[in-house]
This record gives C-alpha cells, structure tokens and sequence, in this order.
C-alpha cells in the first residue's frame, strides 16, 4: 500500500496545502540555509580544499565504514557551508535515503552515512534492538565529522542531523550525547527505541519531530512490546529537558497536518503530525515507505528552514 486516499485529489492537496502552509508558517518559499560570513562562521580546516560529490569511506571503531556525499554545484573552496548528516532506516542505504529525501537540494554539504549489518542481515543504527552488537556510531559519528570538517568547507557551528525511522531515532541519540557538535536535530517517523540509557545533553537541542499518525510500522502511540514510545510522550520528554513550558500551541496546517509548537523554551520543540500518514517522507513518492504520504508539506523544506533558524 502506497496511498490510502484517493490519489485525484492529490493535486489539488498540494496545491491547496502549499498555499495554506506557507501562510501558516509551517515553511517559507526558501530553501537555501545561512552562508556564514568569514566574520561569524566558525570555519573548519578543510576549506581551501576541493570538493567533489561521490561515494567515501571512513575508519571509525576498527572497521571501514562508507557515506555518500553531496557537495552544491556551486561549491566554493572558501565559504563554509552547512553540514547536514542524514541518517538512512533499517535496511535501507544512505543512497536510497538521498533519492527520496531531497535533501540534497539544500545548499549544504549533505552526508549519507551507511550503518552496519545486524539482525537480518540488515543495515542499522545504533539504539535499536537490531544493530550490530558492539558497533559504536555515536563515535563513528564523531569519527565522520572529524573527516568531513577537515576535508570540506563547514561552518562548525551549523551542523545538524536528521534521517528516518531507525536512523531518525538514532539523531535522538546523538542530540543527548553529542550535543557539542550538533546544532539540532529533525527526525522524520522516528523509531525511538528505549535504549542506550539517560539522556543528558550538554546543552539544549532543539528538536522538529515529524511523523504520521497512521503509521504502522512505528505505532504513532508507541509499542510497548518493542519498547517503543508514543511519539507525542518522546516529544514531550525533549519540552522537558530545554525547558519548554508543557501546553504547546496547536495550529492546523493545510488539510492533513496539525503543527505542535512548545513555548517559553531554551531550544525550540516543535512536532509536526501528520493524519493518517504512513510510515513515510511528506512530499515525497511512494519509495519513502508505506502508507499515505502527505503532499501538504515538502519534508525537506520544512527540515532546511528549521535547520537554518539554529546553530551552535
């Protein structure tokens, strides 16, 4: 199943949706994220250097790991560019990830990290009951960024993490122990196992959380035999730690979302619901996962703008 309603009406959606959710504020018609100024950028060693898009590997933890890369057409040796790393689900590949995403249209340099076989022969991240025992990616994370900030042009204050499913889950992971490196996170169906212990960031992350009501892949009320959350209560946790007030404003936003907004907040808590939507990407095809797949909202916009409003 790809889409539970009726796909003649998915255009005028789009169409009605993108007008009401650009007036509601849910996103803005740009896309492009903050280029920093020498003056503020916190600039990493690798700019001077040449870049190129393509396919790297990394030694983190005694073993070879490997990510796709996304450089701008425009690249530019001397300006440093956001870094945005993108986290693939379970079984699936940083390739994959970038074909359904878009994310690779944001003028930043976008990572596509690939995890490790564990159960089932399957790609994982870190966190879930299914990874590869004994991997360690919250350090080959650090491992990747110590590799790409010393190779590309990357303001080190605008680095942010994002992904879906398994790999959505596993930037919850890295906001409550990496919280140094990265500026904010944007979980998209996240499967937020309930492992790895206490989360105690170094400071408050702000946090866009984006998931479909009828997702049955991860429950959006949670799933107590597989130890996962509801998502609201995972969302909720986060309003706690950067010290948000606890009653949200709730605004709706085109036909099928309603857009949660926490307040008086350290770092900004905000979770975007999408009714009846599947297991999937907002904007995207079919290819992003099962179920209904809104059109109401282009996930990678929303995601960049977000990004663009945060840094360390």
């Amino acid at each position: 199943m790809t889409d539970a309603r009726p796909k003649n009406r998915g255009t005028e959606w789009r169409r009605r949706g993108a007008a009401l959710v650009v007036a509601a504020g849910l996103v803005t018609a740009a896309t492009t994220l903050p280029t920093a100024t020498a003056a503020t950028a916190a600039r990493s060693a690798g700019c001077g250097q040449a870049a190129a898009t393509g396919d790297y590997t990394v030694q983190s933890g005694g073993l070879t790991r490997t990510y796709r890369l996304h450089v701008p057409d425009n690249y530019k040796p001397t300006r440093a560019y956001p870094l945005i790393l993108v986290f693939h689900g379970r079984g699936k590949t940083g390739a994959q990830t970038e074909a359904f995403s878009d994310l690779s249209k944001l003028d930043a340099v976008v990572a596509y990290p690939n995890g490790v076989i564990g159960d089932e022969n399957k790609q994982a991240w870190q966190g879930a009951p299914y990874s590869a025992d004994g991997v360690d990616d919250v350090k080959f994370t650090a491992d990747l960024l110590d590799q790409l900030e010393s190779k590309y042009c990357v303001d080190t204050r605008t680095v942010y993490a994002t992904g879906k499913s398994n790999g959505a889950g596993f930037t919850g992971i890295l906001a409550c122990k990496l919280a140094d490196r990265i500026a904010a996170i944007a979980p998209v169906a996240g499967a937020f196992y309930i492992e790895g212990g206490r989360c105690a960031p170094s400071r408050p992350v702000p946090v866009l959380a984006i998931h479909g009501t009828g997702d049955t892949t991860i429950p959006y009320g949670g799933d107590g035999q597989r130890d996962l959350p509801d998502v609201q209560t995972w969302v909720r946790d986060w309003a706690v730690r950067d010290h948000c007030d606890q009653d949200p404003r709730v605004s709706q936003q085109g036909d099928d979302v309603l857009k949660f907004t926490y307040r008086g907040c350290d770092a900004d808590v905000v979770h975007v619901a999408v009714t009846d939507g599947g297991h999937s990407w907002p904007g995207s095809d079919a290819a992003s996962g099962p179920g209904y797949v809104s059109q109401t909202f282009e996930a990678h916009e929303l995601i960049g703008n977000f990004f663009k409003a945060h840094k360390l």
